[in-house]
C-alpha cells in the first residue's frame, strides 16, 4: 500500500470539498484510533462492514486516528490500524459508499497518499452540505475553541506550510517521539482547565453560522454529544456535536460510540452503537 509520493503537497495545502451533497449520510468524529484500543478499532471495522455499507456516504469530521504522523505510515508493515483503517474505508468506497474525511487536531497530517489509499475526498473545514435538501455546515469544531489561548496558537503554527514540511521530512521515529510528547502535554493541560475553556465559543460558532448564511451545524472535537437549540437572529438554529467513541474504557457500561444519520428529509437522528 503506496503512501507518500514525492509530488504530494503538504496536507495544508489540499484543497478540500467546501461543498458535499448528501443523501444518505451517517456522520461520525473523534474516535481516536490506535493500537491501544483494539476493542474501538475493533468496533469500527464493524461499523464499516454493517452500518456504513448500507448508506450512500460517509462522513468522518476529524480525529479518526489518535494521531497520524504522515502518509508514510500505510507502508509500515508494523502499523496494523492504519493498513486494517485503511482497507476497511477502500472496501466502503469499491462497494459505492462516498467516504467524506475531514482533518482534526489528531489527524491533521492525513495527506494524498491516504487518500488515494482509501478513495475518500477530502473536506474543507468547514464545509457547506446538503443533507437531502437540508442546508448545514459541517466542521471538526477545534478552531471554535478560542477561549484555549495556547492551543489556538498551537493550531496556527501546525498549519503552516513550512512547519509541516519541516515535520514530515523528519524521521519517523522522531516524528512519533515529538507526537507522544505532545499528547501527554495535551492531556495534562486537559486535567488542569475548567471545562468551559474546551469548549466551543457560542460567539465564534454564531459567526460562523451567519457567515455562512446557515441554522444547522454539525461538528465533533469537545466529546460532548448533545443537541443545542437556540435562536440566532430571529431564527431557529441547532448545533449537533458528534460523540467520542471509546469501547476499550474500564467499565463496559461506560463503552461509547456513535453516528448521527438523516432521514430523507434531511431530520437528524443521533445513534448510540452497542459494543
Amino acid at each position: 500500500m503506496a503512501g507518500v509520493a514525492p509530488s504530494d503537497p503538504p496536507p495544508m495545502l489540499l484543497a478540500g470539498l467546501a461543498r458535499v451533497e448528501l443523501r444518505d449520510p451517517l456522520l461520525i468524529s473523534d474516535l481516536h484510533l490506535a493500537a491501544g484500543a483494539p476493542a474501538t478499532l475493533a468496533r469500527f471495522l464493524r461499523f464499516c462492514r454493517e452500518e456504513a455499507a448500507a448508506r450512500a456516504e460517509l462522513a468522518i469530521l476529524g480525529d479518526l486516528f489518535e494521531y497520524w504522523i504522515g502518509d508514510d505510515t500505510l507502508d509500515d508493515e508494523s502499523d496494523a490500524v492504519a493498513r486494517d483503517v485503511a482497507a476497511a474505508l477502500r472496501a466502503l468506497a469499491d462497494r459505492g459508499v462516498r467516504v467524506y474525511v475531514m482533518h482534526g487536531n489528531r489527524d491533521l497530517l492525513l495527506g494524498a497518499g491516504f487518500l488515494r489509499a482509501t478513495g475518500a475526498q477530502l473536506l474543507a473545514d468547514p464545509a457547506l452540505a446538503s443533507i437531502n435538501g437540508r442546508e448545514a455546515l459541517l466542521a471538526h469544531g477545534d478552531a471554535w475553541c478560542t477561549q484555549d489561548v495556547e492551543y489556538m496558537r498551537f493550531r496556527s503554527s501546525v498549519r503552516q506550510e513550512a512547519t509541516q514540511r519541516q515535520f514530515l521530512a523528519g524521521p519517523r521515529a522522531a516524528r512519533l517521539a515529538f507526537m507522544g510528547a505532545a499528547r501527554a502535554r495535551s492531556e495534562a493541560g486537559k486535567r488542569a482547565m475548567a471545562m468551559e475553556i474546551m469548549d466551543v465559543t457560542p460567539s465564534v460558532v454564531e459567526e460562523a453560522l451567519r457567515a455562512s448564511g446557515q441554522r444547522l451545524l454539525i461538528h465533533g472535537h469537545t466529546h460532548r454529544p448533545a443537541v443545542h437549540r437556540f435562536v440566532l437572529d430571529g431564527e431557529p438554529a441547532e448545533r449537533w456535536v458528534l460523540p467520542d467513541w471509546d469501547f476499550d474504557i474500564d467499565a463496559p457500561c461506560a463503552a461509547r460510540g456513535g453516528y448521527v444519520a438523516a432521514d430523507e428529509a434531511g431530520a437528524l437522528c443521533a445513534v448510540a452503537l452497542a459494543p
